[in-house]
């Protein structure tokens, strides 16, 4: 089964480390990306970068910013090949932001069929 890591950093947590901790560190995000049991991961732009959108009465409307303000950003994730939750759980530990004030969330991901994926419907 796929999950995914959602990864919420405390800002400014990795950037206050020392610079041969901040190596090692990111050494570690590497690692995990490089892990035969991950998917895929993405790392995002600050959080400045964000903008909300949403619809309403038929109007689109844009935000700059995020949706709202946390002590955590939604900074990065990745989906791994897990055999089960405990395992998920494991990798996830490994995420340096869940040491560095941070958290991160784990979910198991919703595989589509591929006749959903192409557009036909059943």
């Amino acid at each position: 089964m796929k999950y995914a890591t959602l990864i919420y950093s405390k800002p400014g947590s990795h950037e206050a480390l020392p610079d041969a901790e901040y190596k090692a560190m990111f050494g570690e995000y590497m690692a995990l990306a490089n892990d035969p049991r991950c998917v895929s991961s993405g790392q995002l732009e600050p959080v400045e970068t964000a903008t909300t959108v949403r619809v309403q009465d038929g109007e689109t409307l844009t935000t700059d910013g995020p949706y709202a303000d946390t002590k955590e950003v939604f900074g990065g994730y990745y989906v791994f090949e897990a055999g089960d939750l405990d395992e998920a759980l494991e990798l996830a530990s490994r995420i340096p932001a869940a040491r560095l004030g941070g958290a991160i969330e784990v979910r198991p991901v919703v595989e589509q069929p591929s006749e959903v994926r192409s557009g036909v419907e059943r």
